[in-house]
C-alpha cells in the first residue's frame, strides 16, 4: 500500500524560540533606568514569542491606564513583528476596511513604544513602554533592546 500524500510528518510540533527570564529582566531594568534618567514614570512590559507576559515593572507614579497599554504595545509588536510606531505608515498601503478595522481590535496599539525583540533573525518577544510621551516611550523601549545587545528596531 502506497503512503498517502497527506500523512503527518514524524512530529506534529514545531520548536519555538522565546525570550528567557534573564533577558526579560535585563530589558525591563534597562528600560526603567532610561526612563528614570529622562525623568519619566512609565510601565514597561516584555512578552515572550507567544505574547504572554514575561516581565513587567510599573514605576511609582506611572499612569494606571498605561499598565495595559504597555502590555498591549508589546503584544502588538510581537504579534506582527512590526514596531508599533510604524503602523500609521504601514496601514496606508491597505484598504479602508483594514485601516478602519484593525485599529478596533482588542489589544492593538498603533503608536510608538512597542518593539519586537529579534535575535538572530527570530522574533523571541517584544517590549512595550507606556506613560511618557510617544517619543519617550519609544526611546525607553530602545534602551531595553540595547541592554540585550540587539540593534534598534
Amino acid at each position: 500500500m502506497a503512503p498517502e500524500a497527506n500523512t503527518l510528518s514524524a512530529t506534529a510540533s514545531v520548536s519555538l524560540r522565546s525570550i528567557d527570564w534573564r533577558a526579560a529582566h535585563a530589558a525591563v531594568g534597562a528600560a526603567v533606568q532610561a526612563a528614570q534618567d529622562m525623568g519619566a514614570c512609565v510601565n514597561v512590559a516584555v512578552v515572550d514569542a507567544s505574547g504572554l507576559l514575561a516581565g513587567f515593572l510599573r514605576m511609582p507614579g506611572a499612569p494606571l491606564h498605561s499598565v495595559d497599554i504597555a502590555i498591549d504595545k508589546a503584544y502588538t509588536a510581537v504579534s506582527f513583528g512590526l514596531p508599533t510606531h510604524q503602523w500609521a505608515e504601514a496601514l496606508q498601503s491597505h484598504s479602508a476596511a483594514v485601516r478602519d478595522g484593525i485599529v478596533l481590535r482588542p489589544r492593538f496599539v498603533a503608536f510608538g513604544g512597542g518593539l519586537p525583540i529579534v535575535e538572530a533573525g527570530v522574533r523571541i518577544g517584544a517590549i512595550g513602554v507606556s506613560g511618557g510621551s510617544e517619543a519617550q516611550d519609544q526611546a525607553i523601549a530602545q534602551a531595553g533592546l540595547a541592554a540585550l545587545g540587539l540593534p534598534p528596531a
